[in-house]
């Protein structure tokens, strides 16, 4: 079981939701419905889901139940994401005072504190007895198949009609020359952090990397960044992934460009060597998260046993979340490249319809007619949905993209807003939405509206005749609906227009 440090009061009120020490497992009657293996998102989701429509459901968790997200995810990472942000908000608030304002240094155990509070009091609802009381078996032990429709768990035989395998991911480190045997954190690790350290290293500016960064300078870290050859944020708009990087930069976090050739040495700190464009870098810190790589829970499952066909990547499932075994099924991080809590909750949503209430290929749901939005929680925000331009191009789809900047958004003038932009791409010549991509405080919300309109198959035109609040920000997408009507005014309709102009009111 993941152990949480410091192990204060509010660890202890986790613990006793997520893993109780004095549980007692059920004991099976006859076959289930369904028995789930992970506690996480998409094992949560599945067996409230279909405990709630009347199936007999068994749910097996061997460490945490909430999953990466409650515990060493989402949840603890937005929680010191919003002190950062007070922190730095207070800052800038000074030029509005009469008198100097001189700020102490940060208190860093208060905000951590604050977080594990906070994380103690959201998990109730991912508790063992939350869901004992939701009509679920909760079984805590390793689980593993015994035959293709047994699970063991704890010496314990359950026998399943259909099984769901939801055992998540891990974080994982790359090959990096030095690193094996050095006390370097992951995201597992990170938030057991109780001193600030002084100097702070990351490897990978990804989200995870990116949002770290910034939010451990602005809580006073000294935070070098290490991004390799692929750029900061590589799968994103570049135009956004710039903004980001400009705001990095401002608060003080060290981008090192295409580092490559790293090499760790360890004595007490860290020594980071590695080659930085044309020539090389020489960093010392104190503390050192590597915040890239996944890797699939998958070794203790004995999935040979059950006949579902694996690799590297994780579980590999059809367009159904089927395994090749087809009475057992799979959900969120172990079998996807969309490791979101988000996208873990609808494809529980499609497991749960596919494993119990599908009647052959009749009522069965796939994962290719999700439309799955994400966000990068960083200042400001990155959201996207889709496609974006430099995908399509890459594929060979042709796109017209309609781009507002914010700075020609009142609201965004009125909050000082100046870098950020919403950009919108359409079926060429025609007002259908492939993809979007919004930077701006709370990106993460408004790409919620394009994502409603590309899942309903509601154009871009028809956004433009929407009418929203004024001012707001999300009245840039709007305004990218009005570029794209302004595209239809052809030197026909204008003729036509004229026409009925004069007819109406002369010449």
């Amino acid at each position: 079981m993941n152990a949480l440090l410091p192990n204060n009061e509010f660890d202890q009120q986790l613990i006793a939701n997520v893993h109780p020490a004095d549980w007692k497992n059920p004991q099976p009657a006859g076959p289930y419905h369904l028995v789930i293996i992970g506690g996480g998102t998409a094992g949560l989701v599945t067996a409230a889901g279909a405990a709630g429509l009347g199936a007999k459901v068994a749910l097996i968790e061997r460490s945490l139940m909430g999953g990466d997200c409650l515990n060493v995810g989402c949840v603890p990472s937005k929680g010191l994401i919003a002190a950062a942000r007070a922190i730095w908000g207070a800052r800038q608030a000074i030029p509005f005072f009469a008198d100097t304002i001189e700020f102490g240094e940060v208190n860093f155990s208060a905000a951590m504190d604050r977080m594990r509070r906070l994380r103690a009091g959201i998990s109730p609802h991912d508790s063992a007895a939350r869901f004992r009381e939701l009509g679920v078996d909760v079984y805590l032990g390793e689980a593993q198949f015994v035959d293709r429709q047994n699970v063991d768990v704890g010496g314990t035989t359950l026998a399943f009609k259909r099984a769901v395998i939801a055992s998540g991911a891990r974080a994982s480190a790359p090959p990096i020359n030095g690193l094996a045997g050095t006390p370097y954190l992951t995201n597992e690790t990170l938030f057991n952090l109780t001193e600030r350290p002084e100097r702070l290293g990351i490897v990978g500016a990804g989200p995870i990397g990116v949002e770290m960064a910034q939010t451990f300078a602005r809580l006073g870290s000294q935070v070098c960044l290490i991004e390799t050859k692929q750029g900061l944020l590589p799968r994103e708009d570049r135009d956004a992934a710039d903004i980001v990087s400009r705001q990095l930069l401002k608060d003080g976090v060290d981008v090192l460009c295409g580092g490559r050739d790293l090499e760790v040495h360890y004595d007490g700190s860290f020594r980071l060597r590695l080659n930085c464009q044309d020539h090389q870098e020489d960093r010392q810190v104190d503390q050192l998260l590597v915040a890239v790589g996944r890797a699939p829970n998958l070794e203790s499952l004995q999935l040979e046993n059950a006949g579902v066909r694996f690799d590297k990547k994780g579980v590999i499932v059809n367009d159904y979340l089927q395994t090749s075994n087809p009475k057992v099924f799979a959900a969120g991080d172990v079998c996807s490249r969309f490791q979101f809590t988000h996208a873990a909750d609808f494809m529980a949503r499609i497991v749960i319809q596919n494993a119990l209430f599908a009647l052959g290929p009749f009522g069965r749901k796939k994962l290719s007619q999700l439309t799955i939005p994400w966000a990068t929680y960083c200042s400001p925000e990155l959201a996207r949905v889709g496609i974006n331009e430099q995908e399509a191009q890459a594929s060979g789809i042709e796109i017209d993209t309609y781009t507002v900047k914010l700075s020609e958004v009142d609201r965004a003038i009125l909050e000082g807003l100046g870098d950020g932009f919403v950009k919108i791409h359409t079926q060429a010549g025609k007002d259908k939405i492939v993809g979007a991509t919004i930077v701006a405080p709370n990106a993460g919300d408004l790409i919620s509206e394009v994502a409603l309109a590309m899942t309903n198959k509601i154009g871009l035109g028809s956004i433009a005749s929407t009418i929203h609040p004024y001012p707001t920000l999300a009245d840039a997408i709007r305004k990218a609906g009005d570029q794209f009507n302004r595209t239809r005014l052809t030197s026909t309709s204008k003729k036509l227009l004229n026409l009925l102009r004069r007819i109406n009111v002369g010449s």
